[in-house]
Formats: structure tokens, sequence, C-alpha cells
């Protein structure tokens, strides 16, 4: 006979909230200098209110892939973006995730021209997903980070 796993419930809520997370798109927008944080469907770009939801991501450790950008407009009126995306090595709950990206994020937000600079946030999707720019645009303008008033 083939021995089987002993039954682990801790694991097996891991694997539903981390599918749950991935079935509905879930990203965490967090927008500076006015510190927004947002729940997004980063592929329909609305806004998730669910509790579960809320749970899922708050309380269960994930791997991250961080989208950290600063949002500019030129003086012609252009809007771009400066950007790095990252995937830390390891498991973080998202309230350790501000510790883990702290380096890169004041990097990219000084790599920025003080004169353009609009806003500066970070995207993390609790999966491995890769934004590409303009999918990474449209979840900032979602979230608001266009409407701000220039950083100091």
């Amino acid at each position: 006979m083939s021995n089987r796993k002993p039954h682990n419930m801790r694991t097996r809520i891991e694997r539903s909230c981390r599918a749950l997370l991935s079935s509905n798109h879930v990203a965490v927008v967090n927008i500076d200098p006015s510190g927004q944080q947002w729940m997004i469907n980063w592929k329909n770009r609305r806004i998730i209110r669910s509790r579960q939801i809320v749970d899922a991501i708050f309380d269960v450790p994930h791997r991250w892939t961080i989208y950290i950008s600063g949002m500019c407009i030129d003086q012609a009126g252009g809007e771009y973006l400066k950007s790095v995306e990252i995937a830390p090595e390891g498991i973080y709950l998202a309230s350790q995730l501000a510790d883990a990206i702290e380096h890169y994020y004041t990097e990219v937000r000084d790599s920025c021209n003080p004169q353009h600079l609009v806003a500066y946030g970070w995207i993390a999707i609790p999966n491995a997903v890769s934004l590409d720019e303009e999918q990474a645009a449209k979840v900032f303008s979602a979230a608001g980070a266009w409407n701000q008033r220039k950083a100091a």
C-alpha cells in the first residue's frame, strides 16, 4: 500500500486562497504621495471590495511580482512611466512588502525628473504575472494616479 500524506488544513487553505486570487486577477496598487492603496482586478481594472479576497491576500504569504513606477508628465503634456519590475525571492505577507521593495522604490523615484514627477507607486501581484507598460499605465490610471498634484 502507498502512504498518503496526512491532511494539512493550513496548506489546503493557502492553496484555495491562491486559486481565488489567481482567478480574480487581484493586484494591490499603492500610490504615493497621497498614500492611496487599492485592490484592483488588473485585467478589467475594477476595484475589488470582497472581504474574502482581502483575507486571502493579507493573511496568507505569497510569491509576489511587483511593478514599481514613477508617473511623469513632460512639458508637452505627455504621460510616461519610468518603471522596473521585480520578483523578490521567497514568500512574503502583504504587510512585509514595503520592506522587501524599499531599495528599488527609492531608486525608481530618484531616477525620475523631479519637475515631471506627478506620483510614484507600485502594483503588487500575488502570482508570477508580468505586466507590460501599457497594462501598468491602465491600472495606475484606474487607481487615480494621474489625478494628483505634483509630488514634492
